[in-house]
């Protein structure tokens, strides 16, 4: 047995001894409950305080009978045993997989009480304003049964109002926005000016996107100064190249490149020598690939939308707006550039963290979803977290069909249209997931001209989503749906009211149809479980075709030969054993992908945190005012008649001023050296290596460089009763800062569309 195997064998058999552990401690609690039910809540929440000592659950029984009898009281909800099994597993730092349907709100909501009583502060990251604002709600009489506090952080919520939530015991937060107010805190000048309260513990819902598929999204705070943009005659000039003439696309739609005879075009055409002179070749050329990039690789309606005059970009992952998204400022400015748009001011990134980065501050990190499983290893290697598989509630009774495999995207499309038609005329419930906006309005379109009445969820309609979704399983409903939105709604048959629920159990349930695999079965099976749902009668079914993503790219230096059958579907074991490789090939890449970014990152990571310490310092001493009196002594003793509160403030301002610009100008370097580190494996260079050497040297000077400067400016700027006057010194903060999400998102594709031809993909 090698050692890898015997590794996952410890960890499944470790897994394993705990699983029966914590059905053991639920057994026992039956007893407990039935005990607690006769008390009166004081009673019930006195139990449970007394089962908790020194910050351990002492008396695990007791505690979840305690959780159990609150939970029935005040929500009219008793917890299944697996849910309670589930809170355990929670309680001791888990990932849980539980099936969709299965009761994770309430879990969670039990948990996080559970690590409150022990005198810890829960921040319970969501995937958005949604699901934070109604949850929160929802399991507020829970949680203040037992005199504890909850609260939800949303986007609209100012800086009072985000202040005061952050102090409740539990805080229901979308992770973007927990993120950005990380980042806002970062930049403050004095410690009254904080937002966030230290939390212990981050039990995250949707754990596979948050820690998986979005882990390594940058956050990003910025701050306003004129850009440049490839507009005007740059961007026309683009805008008429020839795919395959003057340009070419890559195999994986990830990177285009001027062909000698485009690059001749575009000299020609802007009268230029050479787009690679050395005066060209940092700015021209720089719009010029930015304005070839959107053109030919980001497509409307697939990576982005036009509403209202303004682009608005669509996270793949989910395929929904992103309202936080925007591409780096160059790239965002050739975009709008290409739409005929106001081109958005530009501005300097002040500071970014990826998800995974924020994830890993909290001491305790636990969570919650549907596919866990496969998702361990990156769970494992990147977080350090076990999986504990939890049992449904009900046996499953959902159909998972074999693949539909065609020869072509063409005949593929044609099958689930008719696939669709079908089903619906038997009245039985249909879930269609898509894998783009596109993609799902030509569907819709198709199937309307057909008669068929159907719901649109994409990117368009978000607002709608958990309205939309939950309707989803009434009869002879049909939902087309952009990869996993609406994620957190159920699904109920017979409509959100389950009126007739009887007639779609009669119907077969819910029918969920994938019109591809997806390049990690993880998010197949995320659309799988939409139904299903509580031991719910349901089937699943993927289409595929050998055009599609997963298989050209997973199979991109294999060749396969088939013979398909008249409609174009290819009924054998060898193809869909190619199909199942190909997609274990892609998983495997995006693994790489994500273990080498990492790596990139963790350096950036460790270096910030030497800048929050710096930062602390300098805010909670008077570190700032003793350097620089140490440094400048003349100038101190000219301050001398000022209060001392206004001396130290003065400090503190210009010291954390210039800390913050040289980790600024330390970040944009570094983001430089990445753009083209990939060149030094030609000089047989290690690239991560370089990185690494590049960025421990640069960050050297990063701490030197902000005193020097800061000593300069303490010596030079008017400092009076008033505290020092750093926009007369022309040292003025942003006066305009914005947040969002950078797009980076390796599970990101150029969607099927993109190789079939946009709306006309089921003609």
């Amino acid at each position: 047995m090698g050692a890898f195997d015997w590794f996952w064998k410890a960890m499944g058999a470790q897994a394993d001894r705990n699983d029966k552990k914590s059905k053991t401690v639920v057994d026992n609690s039956r007893e407990a409950t039935a005990s607690l039910a006769a008390l009166d809540d004081a009673a019930v929440t006195q139990a449970a305080r007394e089962s908790v000592q020194e910050g351990v659950i002492a008396d695990k029984s007791t505690f979840l009978a305690a959780l159990a009898v609150a939970s029935e009281r005040k929500l009219g909800m008793h917890p299944f045993h697996v849910q309670s099994q589930a809170v355990l597993r929670l309680l001791e730092g888990d990932v849980i997989q539980m099936a969709t349907g299965e009761g994770k709100t309430l879990v969670g909501a039990m948990a996080a009480t559970g690590f409150a009583l022990t005198g810890k502060r829960v921040h319970l990251i969501t995937v958005n304003d949604y699901l934070a604002a109604r949850d929160a709600e929802w399991m507020r009489p829970l949680v203040e049964f037992f005199g504890l506090t909850v609260s939800s952080v949303t986007e609209k919520l100012g800086p009072e109002q985000r202040r005061e939530a952050y102090r409740a015991d539990i805080v229901y937060a979308p992770v973007n926005e927990v993120g950005f107010d990380v980042l806002r805190d970062n930049q403050i000048t004095d410690r009254s000016q904080t937002v966030q309260a230290p939390a212990d513990v981050a039990l995250v819902d949707e754990a596979d996107s948050v820690l998986v598929d979005e882990a390594l999204v940058p956050l990003v705070l910025a701050g306003n100064r004129p850009g440049e943009a490839p507009t005007g005659h740059i961007t026309n000039v683009v805008a008429r190249l020839r795919e395959g003439l003057d340009y070419q696309i890559s195999e994986d739609g990830r990177t285009v490149h001027l062909t000698e005879p485009g690059a001749a075009r575009v000299e020609k055409e802007l009268g230029l020598d050479s787009l690679y002179s050395e005066d060209n070749i940092g700015t021209v050329l720089v719009k010029v690939n930015l304005a070839l990039h959107a053109k030919a690789l980001l497509i409307r309606d697939i990576h982005y939308i036009v509403v209202d005059g303004k682009l608005q970009l669509i996270d793949a992952s989910r395929g929904r707006v992103a309202d936080l998204q925007r591409w780096p400022d160059g790239l965002q400015a050739a975009v709008e550039a290409k739409e005929g748009l106001e081109v958005s001011e530009g501005g300097r990134i002040l500071d970014t963290i990826t998800l995974q980065e924020l994830m890993r501050r909290y001491p305790v990190v636990c969570g919650m979803t549907g596919t866990a499983v496969e998702a361990t290893e990156q769970l494992t290697q990147f977080y350090g977290l076990g999986v504990s598989v939890i049992d449904r509630n009900k046996e499953l009774r959902r159909f998972d069909e074999a693949d539909r495999i065609f020869a072509t995207a063409e005949d593929k499309n044609r099958a689930i249209v008719e696939e669709i038609v079908e089903l619906h005329s038997t009245g039985q419930p249909v879930l269609v997931g898509t894998h783009d906006v596109a993609e799902s309005e030509a569907l819709a379109e198709v199937l309307q001209e057909r008669g068929i009445e159907v719901n649109v969820l994409n990117a368009k309609n978000d607002a709608e989503e958990a309205r939309i979704v939950a309707e989803a399983g009434d009869v002879g409903r049909v939902t087309v749906s952009t990869q996993m939105a609406g994620r957190g709604t159920d699904i109920k048959l017979g409509g959100a009211d389950e009126a007739d629920r009887a007639a779609v159990v009669e119907r077969g349930g819910l029918a969920v149809i994938g019109t591809s695999r997806h390049r990690t079965a993880r998010l197949d099976n995320q659309l799988r479980g939409r139904a299903g749902r509580q031991g719910d009668p349901g089937l699943s079914v993927f289409f595929v075709s050998l055009d599609d993503d997963v298989v050209r790219q997973g199979g991109e230096d294999e060749s396969l030969s088939v013979q398909p059958s008249p409609d174009g579907r290819v009924d054998s074991k060898r193809v869909s054993d190619f199909v199942a490789h190909c997609q274990r090939v892609t998983e495997g890449q995006l693994l790489e992908i994500h273990s080498q970014t990492w790596k990139y990152n963790q350096l950036l990571a460790d270096q910030r945190v030497i800048i929050d310490e710096r930062r602390a310092q300098l805010l909670d001493t008077d570190k700032a005012w003793e350097e620089l009196s140490q440094r400048a002594p003349e100038r101190a003793a000219e301050l001398e008649h000022l209060d001392k509160d206004v001396r130290v403030a003065a400090a503190r301002e210009i010291m954390l001023y210039h800390l913050d610009l040289s980790w600024a100008d330390h970040l944009e370097l570094m983001d430089d050296v990445r753009e083209s580190i990939h060149l030094r494996a030609i000089a047989r260079e290690t690239p991560l290596t370089e990185y690494h050497r590049i960025a421990v040297r640069e960050f050297k000077d990063v701490a030197q460089r902000a005193v020097e400067d800061s000593v300069t400016t303490f010596r030079e700027a008017l400092i009076d009763a008033q505290g020092v006057h750093m926009e007369d010194a022309g040292l003025a903060r942003p006066s305009a800062t914005w947040t969002y999400m950078v797009s980076d998102n390796p599970l990101t594709g150029s969607g099927n569309s993109v190789v079939s031809g946009i709306g006309n993909i089921f003609r």
